[in-house]
């Protein structure tokens, strides 16, 4: 399951105030559609309107308006038709959107080099290109894959000159699975996460990307070295898996892929702060307070079918709205994880500033579309609901949980 052919489908790129059509003509035997994520459009018509459906055989023609003063930024396309997502992200479906740097950012990012990186782990059969089914240990843990591709290949080698900065646009494309970075043999800074830049680049050690979860980073290829960027399976919890769990297949170190830097040593500074100005949403007048409560039911008890995947105590109903917010406030919500594993939670649409975690875990001050919420703990965030009135979704972005009935619905009035 592709998009036109490859595994990651064609990268987009648009600026501020383009407009983007896109036709997507379904040759899978399963309804599918499309969700830009992290875009700040319209989430109606022929939008980011992820409850209408593209049955086999036939095309819907999507056009995204993007607001003159969107940020720049890593987004990506995916699949979101419920209860088909988890396959077919798993098995190739995703691709990147690149908003463009524009004169009015607070300073420009310089690098020599970009790359993008999507991060998957498809799960192969033993026929070529065949990926397996979902099990019971899929619906509760996630699926995890046989190994981490980069842009569709294993473990890539990568020549590089000396005396360069990379600027590197990092997607975690699958569908459960949680990547801690390390980058040995260069400095690394993380610049952006998710569809924002950060104010002021920040060490990329510990670098831990949830589902959904996007970051810039700049890599300083100062000497003539060999380095390595791996990932190590997650150790949150004492149950074995993915979604912060432990244990994994196989544990141990994964190395993702290579820089082989050649040339003269070159001594390179750190990048300039000053990247953007960030309104802060902490002092801002909050009209509502809310809670969502994600929790998992019935793990072993009658197979797949037996479980359940809840927010708020509620399973996913297209027809019922459970939001419903005011156009032009500023709203706080406590997500509370009730269960043993860690649930990455996306909100369409409009991004969010994370206050407070139970675990002291909260990123620089930026705006966010993915957040991660720990096995027992909680996140606090605030949205500010801007420009755009309209219906869509929250959820976890453990897709398989997703499918299972983790997401809920919001109208924005």
């Amino acid at each position: 399951m592709t998009y036109n052919g490859s595994t990651p489908g064609p990268t987009l790129r648009v600026r501020p105030g383009d407009r983007l059509r896109v036709t997507l003509r379904n040759g899978l035997e399963a309804p599918t559609n499309l969700h830009v994520h992290g875009l700040h459009v319209s989430p109606d018509g022929s939008s980011d309107n992820v409850f209408v459906m593209v049955d086999p055989g036939g095309e819907r023609v999507y056009d995204y308006v993007i607001p003159a003063d969107h940020p720049s930024g890593t987004f990506w396309y995916h699949p979101h038709h419920h209860g088909t997502v988890a396959e077919q992200v798993a098995a190739g479906m995703a691709g990147i959107i690149v908003i463009e740097d524009t004169l009015d950012t607070a300073a420009p990012i310089e690098a020599t080099t970009e790359r993008v990186v999507v991060l998957s782990d498809p799960r192969i059969g033993t026929s070529a290109g065949v990926v397996l089914a979902s099990s019971m240990m899929d619906a509760m843990q996630g699926r995890v894959g046989d190994g981490v591709l980069v842009n569709g290949t294993a473990q890539p080698v990568v020549t590089v000159a000396t005396g360069t900065m990379e600027r590197w646009r990092i997607l975690n494309a699958s569908a459960s699975r949680y990547y801690p970075l390390q980058l040995d043999g260069f400095e690394w800074w993380q610049v952006a996460s998710d569809g924002s830049r950060l104010a002021e680049p920040v060490d990329a050690s510990g670098l831990v990307l949830a589902p959904g979860e996007r970051a810039e980073v700049l890599v300083a290829v100062g000497h003539a070295t060999t380095a390595t960027l791996t990932t190590t399976w997650q150790t949150t919890t004492g149950m074995g898996g993915m979604g912060g769990m432990g244990g994994g297949q196989g544990g141990g170190t994964e190395t993702v892929l290579t820089l082989v830097a050649t040339g003269e040593d070159v001594s390179l500074p750190a990048p300039a702060g000053g990247l953007a100005r960030i309104e802060s949403l902490s002092q801002a007048a909050v009209e509502r307070e809310r809670e969502f409560r994600l929790a998992m039911g019935g793990m072993m008890m009658g197979g797949g079918n037996g479980m359940s995947f809840t927010i708020n105590g509620a399973t996913f109903d297209p027809q019922r709205v459970d939001v419903t917010a005011d156009l032009g406030t500023v709203e706080e919500w406590t997500v509370t994880n009730v269960s043993p594993m860690a649930h990455p939670f996306h909100l369409h649409v409009w991004p969010f500033q994370v206050l407070e975690a139970s675990d002291g875990r909260v990123p620089p001050l930026g705006w966010k579309d993915v957040v991660d919420v720990p096995a027992g703990g909680w996140v606090r965030l605030r949205v500010a609901f801007r420009d755009f009135a309209g219906r869509t979704v929250y959820h976890c972005h453990i897709l398989d949980h997703e499918d299972r009935g983790m997401m809920g619905v919001i109208e924005v009035r």
